[in-house]
């Protein structure tokens, strides 16, 4: 999607993630350029996984908007957890057996964060999504991490692979598990004065 304007700002996706790429595409948008943040994620001291995930997506936001004062910047960024506890990406194959150990039979949360900067305002949303995962056996567990598709991924899971199968409710947003809320997406290009085909 080409810019009606071509004196009009940039969109910049703040993020490398080829899934939040693809549903932009999905609502017929498509970044000018990607050039990902690289930021500490880690928590803070009893910082709530709500607070978490907007933190994360503004601040990814601004470090990218700094490099480009004069677009409008996307970020985005996703939290699972269950309760209070935080299920970051696994570092290693154990952790992430563990991870689907807890999801399994339960309920969560993924939060999703989604920021927007643009002439040094930053406009933001959380999006709260319920996820409901079916008891896993130990081959399932198994069977899911030698995939692979655990890794780089909150929670130990991508919704939009294997795990679908894992999953037996959802209420809330699909595209929000997936890494980028596109109503609220869309909203906030809107909201910012970007004009894409979809915003």
């Amino acid at each position: 999607m080409s810019r009606p304007d071509a004196s009009a700002p940039r969109l910049i996706l703040a993020s490398s993630s080829p899934r939040r790429i693809e549903l932009l595409a999905q609502i017929g948008i498509a970044p000018d350029l990607v050039d990902p943040a690289d930021i500490d994620e880690t928590p803070e001291k009893a910082e709530t996984p709500s607070r978490l995930a907007q933190r994360l997506a503004c601040s990814k936001a601004a470090v990218v908007a700094e490099r480009h004062p004069d677009d409008v910047v996307l970020a985005a960024d996703t939290v699972v957890a269950v309760g209070r506890r935080l299920l970051e990406k696994p570092a290693d194959e154990a952790e992430a057996i563990r991870f689907l150990k807890l999801l399994s039979g339960r309920n969560h949360r993924v939060f999703t964060g989604v920021a927007v900067i643009c002439g040094g305002r930053t406009s933001w949303r959380v999006v709260d999504t319920r996820v409901s995962f079916k008891p896993l056996s130990q081959d399932e567990i198994a069977a899911y991490v030698a995939s692979g598709e655990w890794r780089g991924k909150a929670g130990g899971y991508g919704i939009q692979g294997r795990a679908a199968a894992f999953i037996t409710r959802i209420v809330g947003s699909h595209p929000a598990v997936m890494g980028l809320p596109l109503y609220e997406a869309a909203n906030l290009l809107r909201g910012a004065g970007w004009r894409g085909e979809a915003a």
